[in-house]
């Protein structure tokens, strides 16, 4: 009993010295991706997205949420010089299918990191926006879904 005590009486203290890590979420905003690093980034990652999910063919139509951000204009730009169908008004072809596209764009440090994802595959990268454009500061994540 007295073994059990003292082990309740040290849960307690050590359970005291625990501090949360909120580095992540303090320091990220949301951010605007505007001009030449919006289009930058919006190329770099659709042409990253059509090495994983394929070519375009007649039949692959991507659908988007309806945004009118100027990153979500540049990605839809980029996906559309790729080859694909990009559908925002919730209409999909006559054979009902079409992949949904799901984006991101955070700033943490001065980078922006840009994650796309669809139902069987996620990417995300990191960024570091300049003048010209924006420069990949990260290699490129791939996750992949069963």
């Amino acid at each position: 009993m007295l073994r059990l005590l003292a082990y309740f009486v040290v849960v307690a203290l050590l359970s005291g010295c625990q501090t949360a890590d909120d580095a992540l979420t303090t320091s990220s905003t949301p951010v605007a991706v505007t001009g030449p690093a919006a289009s930058a980034i919006a190329g770099d990652m659709a042409s990253r997205l059509a090495e994983q999910i394929g070519p375009a063919g007649a039949t692959t139509t991507i659908k988007m949420e309806t945004d009118t951000s100027e990153f979500a204009t540049a990605l839809q730009a980029a996906l559309k010089g790729w080859g694909y169908t990009v559908v925002t008004n919730g209409k999909v072809t006559k054979d009902g299918k079409a992949v949904e596209l799901a984006y991101a764009i955070d700033g943490f440090d001065g980078q922006v990191l840009a994650r796309i994802s669809t139902p069987a595959i996620a990417l995300s990268r990191a960024y570091t926006p300049t003048a010209a454009g924006a420069v990949p500061a990260s290699p490129l994540s791939i996750m992949q879904r069963n």
